[in-house]
């Protein structure tokens, strides 16, 4: 497959994420899994986008756009945006930041890194620090992954506040495609922790398309909505584009 019809499909894939629909801060919303490691001198191009299906912010979307390159074998760093759109109005951008991943390497089996964010508030919204501890269990072609979120906007009154995200996934034809579930959910903030809170988990795929030039991942799927997210929503669409340059 040539690399001309590979940038092709990113666009054409990138720009449905794009098309009129609409974003809110649900759990996994833009939201990814990552990984613990790093491989070096690669370069990574990644929308990620959600919508919400059903209940009372039906329609409502995230997406995030991220450049990544790792210039060696334990350091990546990216730069990204996020935009919302909330139902009935305009897609906007909520915040523009930097992200550092740091790889401490394996303990026990599992891969371990550690996250640093910095975004800068657009329209309304805040500063923000966030902060990730990033563990991966491979073996063979099973992977399963947990980030543990801490994230403090820069704002007074504003907490201190826990989220997590996690996936488990297989490999059942070659190395092209997966097939697993992902969960990502709210855990509380310093003065109320674990309390009634939003969740979402569900089954996605995964897939590849490799040939002359980069290679193209897309990930898609459903997340059922659990605990007070139902109050809001059943659950949300999924789509991932991510181009290995």
């Amino acid at each position: 497959m040539s690399k001309r019809f590979q940038i092709a499909a990113f666009c054409c894939l990138t720009a449905l994420a794009w098309a009129p629909q609409t974003a809110c801060a649900a759990p996994g919303m833009g939201d990814e899994v990552y990984g613990a490691t790093v491989e070096k001198g690669e370069v990574e191009l990644e929308t990620t986008y959600g919508r919400l299906a059903g209940g009372p912010d039906h329609a409502e979307d995230g997406t995030k756009i991220e450049l990544a390159y790792s210039p060696t074998a334990r350091l990546r760093i990216a730069a990204l945006t996020e935009l919302e759109r909330e139902a009935g109005g305009r897609r906007k951008a909520e915040e523009a930041g930097i992200e550092a991943i740091y790889a401490l390497g394996r303990l026990g089996g599992v891969d371990v890194a550690i996250y640093g964010e910095y975004s800068f508030g657009l329209n309304g919204h805040a500063d923000a620090l966030e902060g990730k501890l990033l563990l991966e269990r491979r073996a063979g072609k099973f992977d399963a992954r947990l980030n543990l979120v801490a994230e403090k906007p820069l704002a007074h009154g504003e907490k201190l506040a826990f989220d997590y995200a996690a996936s488990v996934d297989y490999a059942i034809a070659g190395d092209e495609l997966r097939a697993g579930i992902m969960a990502f959910g709210e855990l509380g903030t310093t003065d109320h922790f674990m309390p009634r809170a939003e969740h979402f988990v569900g089954p996605v795929l995964q897939t590849e398309i490799e040939g002359l030039g980069p290679e193209l991942k897309i990930q898609a799927g459903y997340l059922f909505a659990l605990g007070k997210a139902r109050d809001d929503t059943k659950g949300q669409f999924r789509l991932s584009l991510e181009l290995e340059l």
